[in-house]
C-alpha cells in the first residue's frame, strides 16, 4: 500500500517533466529492474517452498525456530517502530525551528519513515524464507548435496534481492515523488531522511539480533559443551533452540538491514555529489548510482541461478563460481552504464574498478584470517595446548594485527579512485579538482556495492546450513546426512566470515562518501543563508578543509573515537549479562528435570527463547540511544560555541552583514564524523576477523588436531571461541552500522548545526 501510493505520487510528479522522454528514462529502468528483483525474489521464494519438509521430527524442531524467531521479530519491530516515530517527531519539530529547514520538514519525515519501514520488510520478508529454507535444506541433504545447496542460497537470495530492490525502489520512487525530475540538483539533498532511517532499524536489528544470537550462543556452548560434555546441537540442551534462533534474528535479518543501509547510504550520498557535477552529466550524473544497483541485481540473479555443485564438490567452489560471474557481469554492465552515462570517461570506469577489485581483496583478506588453513588460525589453535589464557592473548593478537592490510587497500582504494577522478573530469574547467576527484571515489564505492545482492545470498546461506545442520542433528538423522550438511554448514561458516569482512569494506568506503556528503551539505546550507541574505558565497570558499588544530574539531574528534569503544563496551556487556539469564535457566532446567540429560524428558526450549528474547531487546536500547544521541548534542551544543574559536581568519570566513557564520557545531560534528569513522573501521575489524579466528581455531581443533574434542586444548579454544563471539557477531557487525548512521545522522541534521 505504502508503495502504491508512492507510485501514484511518482506519475503525477514525472508528468510534463522535461527528462521524462530523455535522461529520465533511466530512472524509469531502474525502477522497472528493482520491480524485476522482487519478482526474481518470488520466483526464488517459490522454488523453495515447493520442496520436501523432511520428517515430523524435522518438521517438529524446524517449528520451533521458526516460532521463536518469528516471535523475536514481532517484539524487536514494535520497539523500533516507537523509537522510529519518536525520532520522527523530534525530527519534524527540529526542522520547523528554522525558517530555513521548516519547507523541507514534511518530505525529510516522509523518506525517514520510508526508509526505515523498507528496511524492516526487507528484514521481515527474508527471514521469513530464511526460516523456511532451512526445514527443506536438511531435507534435499538426505538424496543430494548439490540440490540441498541450491535451496539454500536460493533462500538466502530471497533476502539479499529484497533487499538491494527495496533500496532503489525507495530512493527512486521518493526522487521521482519530490520532483527529482523537475529540479534534479535539490532533491537528493531531501532523500537524507530515507538514509537515517534505514540506518537507525539496521542499528536496532544488527545490535539486539547480534545480542540474542550470541547470549544464545554463549550461554549454550557454555553450559552444553564445557559443563556437561555434549555436543553443540544437542537436543538435551534447553538453550539449543534459541542458539538457531539467534542465526536468523541476527545473521538473516541483522545483516540485510546492514547490506540495506549501506547500499541506501551509497546511493544517496552518490547522488548529492553528482549534484555538483550537474553541469557536467545533467540528471545522468545523479541517476548514475540507482543504474548501478539496477546492475547489481541483474548481475546478481544470473550468478544465483547457475550455481550447481557436484556431489563430491566442495561447496564453496560452487559459490566462488558464482561470485566470480557476478562479478564480471556488474563490470561489463558498469561499463556500458559509463559509456551511455558518464560520457565515456574511461577513467571513471578506473574508479568503480578500485572498488570492485576492493571487494574482491577484502574478502581474501578475511579469508586468510579466518579460514584453518591459513597461519593465524592455525597459531591460535596451537597456542590453546597451553591453555585459555594463551589462547586469549594470541587470538587478541591476530584480531590486532588484522586492519594493517585492509587499511592499505582502502587507501589505495581512495587514492586510485580520487586520482581518476580528477583524471576522468580533467576537461571540465568549471568545477574544482576536489570535486572531481570525490565524485571518483563515489564511483568507487558504488563499484564495491556491484555484486551486494550476491554477497548477501552467500552471507545468508551461511544460517541456512547452519539450522539445516541442527536440525539434522537433533532429529537423529543417518551419519552420512550429517556428513553432508556438516560440508554445507562449513561453507557457510566461511561465506559468513568473508560477508563481514565485505561488509566493513562497504562501510569504510560508504561511510567516506557521506562524510564528503556532509561537507557538501554544509556548504550548500551556508549559500542558501547568504542568499537568503541578499549575500554571495565566495566560489573560492569550501567546506572541506576541517581543522583538527581548531578547539571543537579536536573535541568532537576525541568524542567520536570515544563513542565507538563506548558503544562496543555496551553491547559486548549485553551479551554477557543476556548470556548470564541463559545460563541461570538451563542449569534451573537441569535442575528441575534431572530427566534432559538422561534421555526422557524433554527441555522446555520456548522458555529459554522467551528469557533471551526479552533480555535482548531491553539491552539494545542504551547503545543504539548514545549513537544517535551523540552527533545531535555534539552539533547543537557546539552551534553556540563563540566564533574565536575557529581558526580561520575572519575574512576568509562567510559572512552576513560582516558578521561571520558560526561554523564550530558544523566543524565539531565533522570531526567527531571522521575520527569516529577511522576508530570505528579499525576496531570493527579488529573484532570481526579476531572472532572468526577464534571460532575457527576451535573447530579446527575439533577436526582431530591437539587431541580433537574434549581434550585440553578443545576446552581452551571454546573459552577463546566464547569471547570472540560477542566480538564477531555483535559489537564488530553493530560498528558497521554505527559509522553509517554516524553519517546519515549528521547529513540528516546539518541544517541544526548552522
Amino acid at each position: 500500500m505504502l508503495f502504491l501510493c508512492t507510485l501514484a505520487a511518482c506519475f503525477w510528479q514525472a508528468n510534463g517533466s522535461p527528462y521524462t522522454s530523455n535522461e529520465g528514462l533511466y530512472l524509469w529502468i531502474a525502477l522497472a529492474t528493482g520491480v524485476l528483483g522482487l519478482v526474481a525474489a518470488l520466483i526464488f521464494a517459490r522454488s523453495v517452498l515447493a520442496s520436501d519438509t523432511g520428517t515430523v521430527d524435522m518438521q517438529r524442531i524446524s517449528d520451533a525456530i521458526r516460532e521463536g524467531a518469528e516471535a523475536f521479530m514481532r517484539r524487536q519491530y514494535g520497539t523500533i517502530a516507537m523509537i522510529a516515530a519518536g525520532l520522527a517527531i523530534i525530527l519534524y519539530l527540529g526542522y520547523h525551528l528554522s525558517p530555513f529547514t521548516a519547507p523541507y520538514a514534511n518530505k525529510v519525515v516522509i523518506s525517514f519513515l520510508i526508509g526505515a519501514a523498507c528496511s524492516a520488510f526487507a528484514g521481515q520478508t527474508g527471514m521469513w524464507v530464511s526460516i523456511r529454507s532451512n526445514i527443506r535444506t536438511a531435507s534435499a541433504a538426505r538424496s543430494s548435496l548439490g540440490k540441498a545447496l541450491q535451496i539454500a542460497l536460493r533462500g538466502g537470495a530471497v533476502t539479499g534481492l529484497i533487499v538491494v530492490a527495496l533500496s532503489l525502489l525507495g530512493v527512486g520512487t521518493l526522487f521521482l515523488a519530490f520532483g527529482g525530475l523537475h529540479h534534479p540538483q535539490q532533491v537528493p539533498f531531501q532523500l537524507v531522511g530515507f538514509g537515517f532511517g534505514a540506518s537507525l532499524v539496521a542499528l536496532f536489528a544488527q545490535l539486539g539480533g547480534g545480542i540474542f544470537t550470541k547470549a544464545a550462543d554463549v550461554g549454550a556452548d557454555l553450559v552444553g559443551k564445557v559443563e556437561a560434555g555434549i555436543p553443540e546441537d544437542d537436543p538435551r540442551n534447553p538453550a539449543v533452540i534459541a542458539d538457531l534462533v539467534g542465526d536468523n534474528v541476527g545473521d538473516c535479518a541483522g545483516r540485510g538491514a546492514d547490506i540495506f543501509e549501506s547500499t541506501a547510504a551509497e546511493n544517496v550520498g552518490a547522488m548529492i555529489l553528482g549534484a555538483a557535477l550537474y553541469p557536467v552529466f545533467g540528471i545522468k550524473g545523479i541517476l548514475f548510482p540507482l543504474i548501478v544497483q539496477a546492475i547489481n541485481l541483474v548481475s546478481s540473479i544470473v550468478g544465483v541461478s547457475i550455481v550447481h555443485s557436484k556431489e563430491d564438490e566442495d561447496p564453496m567452489h560452487a559459490l566462488n563460481r558464482g561470485y566470480y560471474v557476478t562479478s564480471l557481469l556488474a563490470l561489463a554492465g558498469f561499463a556500458a552504464a559509463v559509456h551511455f552515462m558518464l560520457q565515456d570517461r574511461w577513467w571513471l570506469l578506473g574508479s568503480g574498478i578500485c572498488g570492485i577489485i576492493t571487494s574482491f581483496l577484502f574478502v581474501r583478506i578475511t579469508e586468510y584470517y579466518t579460514e584453518t588453513r591459513f597461519r593465524p588460525v592455525r597459531s591460535i589453535a596451537q597456542a590453546s595446548t597451553t591453555g585459555p589464557a594463551t589462547n586469549i592473548i594470541s587470538g587478541l593478537a591476530v584480531g590486532m594485527e588484522t586492519p594493517a592490510v585492509p587499511v592499505l587497500v582502502i587507501g589505495a582504494a581512495l587514492l586510485l579512485s580520487y586520482y581518476f577522478g580528477v583524471r576522468g573530469l580533467a576537461d571540465v574547467g568549471t568545477i574544482s579538482d576536489y570535486s572531481k576527484g570525490i565524485y571518483g571515489t563515489a564511483i568507487a564505492t558504488m563499484g564495491m556495492l556491484s555484486s551486494a545482492a550476491y554477497i548477501l545470498a552467500m552471507d545468508t546461506f551461511g544460517p541456512i546450513t547452519d539450522n539445516a545442520g541442527g536440525i539434522i542433528e537433533m532429529s537423529n538423522q543417518p551419519e552420512n546426512v550429517r556428513e553432508k550438511t556438516d560440508k554445507l554448514d562449513a561453507a557457510g561458516n566461511t561465506t559468513k566470515a568473508l560477508t563481514k569482512g565485505y561488509a566493513i569494506g562497504s562501510a569504510s568506503l560508504a561511510a567516506f562518501l557521506l562524510f564528503s556528503a556532509y561537507l557538501q551539505t554544509i556548504h550548500d546550507i551556508v549559500g542558501q543563508r547568504l542568499a537568503a541574505a541578499g549575500e554571495t558565497l565566495s566560489p573560492s570558499w569550501s567546506f572541506s578543509n576541517v581543522n583538527l588544530a581548531s578547539v571543537p574539531v579536536f573535541v568532537g574528534a576525541l568524542l567520536g573515537a570515544m563513542l565507538t569503544y563506548l558503544f562496543s563496551s555496551l553491547a559486548i556487556k549485553a551479551v554477557g549479562r543476556a548470556a548470564q539469564t541463559v545460563i541461570q535457566d538451563v542449569h534451573q532446567q537441569f535442575k528441575e528435570n534431572p530427566g534432559i540429560m538422561e534421555g526422557t524428558s524433554m527441555p522446555d526450549y520456548g522458555r529459554c527463547v522467551r528469557i533471551v528474547t526479552g533480555a535482548a531487546l531491553k539491552e539494545m536500547v542504551l547503545p543504539g540511544a548514545l549513537a544517535v544521541a551523540m552527533p545531535l548534542a555534539v552539533g547543537v551544543i557546539f552551534r553556540h560555541f563563540s566564533p574565536s574559536f575557529n581558526l580561520r581568519e575572519l575574512a576568509d570566513s562567510p559572512m552576513i552583514h560582516g558578521v561571520p557564520i558560526n561554523l564550530s557545531g558544523a566543524e565539531a560534528v565533522a570531526g567527531l564524523l571522521m575520527v569516529g569513522t577511522i576508530s570505528g573501521i579499525l576496531l570493527a575489524m579488529l573484532m570481526n576477523n579476531g572472532g572468526g579466528a577464534w571460532d575457527n581455531a576451535k573447530k579446527f581443533i575439533e577436526t582431530g588436531q591437539y587431541g580433537g574434542k574434549r581434550s585440553e586444548a578443545h576446552k581452551a579454544a571454546v573459552v577463546g571461541d566464547t569471547v570472540g563471539d560477542p566480538f564477531k557477531d555483535t559489537a564488530g557487525p553493530s560498528l558497521h552500522v554505527l559509522i553509517k548512521l554516524l553519517a546519515t545522522v549528521t547529513l540528516v541534521l546539518a541544517p541544526l548545526f548552522v
